[in-house]
């Protein structure tokens, strides 16, 4: 579980809570959709197949002052 939480930290997650279904561990977090592009693929990677994961919409956030200045060049 660590790799998993750490690789959504890295895509600026906010994990609200980990839970276990019976012998599943669920991990449910809050991340920029631009961020999570080839997340199946990661994640599969890095419980060796044996996770899945589902994605839906939550809310429009601004981006990052960092993130403007880099797409505007001001």
């Amino acid at each position: 579980m660590g790799n998993v939480t750490g690789d959504l930290s890295s895509r600026r997650a906010l994990i609200d809570r980990t839970s276990t279904r019976g012998k599943l561990i669920v991990i449910d977090a809050r991340a920029p959709l631009e961020k999570m592009f080839g997340y199946s693929t990661a994640v599969r990677s890095l419980s060796q197949g044996r996770a899945s994961y589902t994605m839906e919409p939550l809310e429009y956030a601004p981006a990052p002052e960092s993130m403007l200045e880099a797409l505007t060049g001001m």
